[in-house]
């Protein structure tokens, strides 16, 4: 062994080899060690950044680079070669759990005044990375496309946690929480032209066919989607089993997520088709959305913390082949460039609609976070330029989206809470919204014609109290994976002890 392989030898393979194990038998121990490190890891870190009050992704994606070739060099290069597919899994099923909230029934009462404010933020962040990396940095089209298209990723996960946290309510956070379930559609489109458009540009020609067939395949990814989704709901009946609906739905997306693979599609939109057709013809979806939520942390771990593993250091702090300046100093301008696309593109989109001002003037704090979709996109695109020997530009579109992905998540949290005290969403100021409206409108008037306050106040905190959970009972999801666990048990006992118990 050279002293080259020596030193990217990752410390689980010197401790196989110093064991004498070679051959399969060393790939496949490698293989579960591996992953059973990165969990454990994952975990351990998670433990940390709780205290410092942190999302978990940040926990993973710090792992990641800890863990990886960067700094202790843990994994495997292999490993984390061969375990591309990771990010598509991913994607399946982050799309999925997207598509429950494109409910039909609240998209019309939204209208087209989402679907601006949803464009215009997107697009506008889009612009100004895209100029910036451009006329700026000097960076080519086709990277300064597929990095401006990242840039109109939105992670809803943290803005809803918040929201869940802080109980807000109001016009605020509907119309929140319809841009950004509409958000990864538009930014899906958009990464397709831009990664059409550098594909076109590797092969030498960029016509109408090369950046509108994309197009049409991602259509008809969302065709198929549709079917599949119609196909889950036929298999999913009111028979069956908690635990056989939980198999059944990840079979269908690792199904349809393997046809996309195959053909070198991003799940991304047929997966959010599938759930969209689900949530509205399904009864109480909710309850099989809680479970898959519930399974997928073990997945998601392994994908943020792949990804951070892709992060270098070295093209990080010194000057790209690709940038006439450290990626260092792309990254930063992104970071704050993306910041600025957000809010003045959901400002701008906000004002033409006509949505009120406390909306409109916070509407783009709460747009900040950027993680799952962004990052699962990335690792896409930089599959894409290395098939076109663009090393350079995948190792670049990489490091860039996990170094800011880890600042939104930092901030991003805080911003959002700090749009919906703004905006009224939660605190004393907005009560009465927490309350049904005839509560707020029952004012016992006295004989000088002034408000009975305490007995509006009495009212209140009584709903409240009825809204609050006892202490001790489930999250959603987990109740709902604790009764397909139940479920299961009673059912096995009772299966495999009724011979018995009929006996006389």
């Amino acid at each position: 062994m050279t002293n080259t392989e020596s030193v990217n030898t990752s410390l689980i393979e010197k401790l196989l080899d110093a064991l004498n194990i070679t051959g399969g038998v060393k790939t496949a121990s490698s293989v579960i060690i591996a992953l059973g490190a990165i969990l454990i890891c994952g975990f351990l870190m998670t433990r940390l950044t709780k205290l410092l009050k942190l999302p978990n992704v940040t926990a993973y994606i710090i792992t990641g680079v800890l863990i990886g070739p960067s700094v202790i060099n843990l994994i495997p290069q292999e490993f984390i070669t061969r375990t591309d597919f990771v990010s598509d899994i991913a994607l399946a099923f982050i799309a999925f759990t997207a598509g429950q909230f494109f409910k039909i029934s609240e998209l019309k009462k939204a209208g087209w005044r989402v679907l601006i404010i949803t464009v215009l933020e997107a697009l506008a962040a889009f612009v100004i990375v895209f100029c910036l990396c451009f006329f700026v940095f000097r960076l080519s089209v086709a990277f300064s496309l597929v990095l401006g298209a990242l840039s109109s990723a939105t992670a809803p996960a943290s803005t809803l946690m918040t929201i869940k946290q802080t109980k807000a309510k109001g016009h605020y956070v509907n119309t929140l929480l319809e841009v950004v379930a509409l958000d990864d559609v538009v930014t899906l489109l958009l990464y397709s032209v831009a990664i059409a458009i550098c594909i076109g540009i590797s092969k030498g020609s960029v016509g109408f066919m090369e950046v509108g067939w994309p197009i049409i395949e991602n259509i008809i990814c969302l065709a198929i989607g549709f079917v599949f989704g119609f196909i889950l709901r036929f298999l999913i009946s009111s028979k069956r089993t908690t635990d056989n609906r939980l198999i059944i739905v990840l079979a269908v997306l690792l199904l349809f997520c393997g046809i996309c693979s195959l053909f070198g599609q991003s799940p991304l939109l047929g997966c959010m088709a599938i759930g969209m057709v689900y949530t509205n013809t399904a009864k109480q979806e909710e309850k099989l959305f809680a479970q898959v939520n519930y399974f997928i942390p073990p997945i998601m771990l392994v994908f943020f913390v792949r990804s951070g593993m892709n992060f270098s250091f070295s093209a990080f702090t010194s000057t790209s082949s690709i940038a006439v300046v450290p990626l260092i100093v792309v990254a930063i301008v992104y970071f704050f460039a993306r910041i600025v696309g957000k809010y003045g593109g959901a400002y701008l989109g906000c004002l033409i609609t006509r949505t009120p001002a406390k909306t409109r003037n916070f509407l783009g704090l709460a747009l900040i976070p950027q993680a799952g979709v962004a990052i699962g996109l990335a690792a896409m695109g930089a599959r894409t330029f290395s098939s076109f020997g663009l090393e350079a530009e995948a190792t670049a579109l990489t490091t860039i989206i996990l170094a800011s992905s880890i600042l939104y998540e930092l901030i991003g949290p805080g911003c959002a809470k700090l749009g919906l005290y703004l905006s009224g969403s939660y605190g004393k100021e907005n009560i009465d919204e927490l309350a049904p409206e005839s509560v707020v409108q029952h004012r016992v008037v006295n004989d000088e014609g002034s408000s009975r306050e305490i007995d509006l106040l009495a009212a209140q905190i009584k709903h409240l109290s009825e809204e609050i959970p006892p202490i001790g009972v489930e999250e959603a999801n987990e109740q709902a994976f604790t009764e397909a666990a139940e479920e299961y048990e009673n059912e096995t006992f009772n299966r495999n002890h009724r011979g018995f118990l009929n006996r006389k």
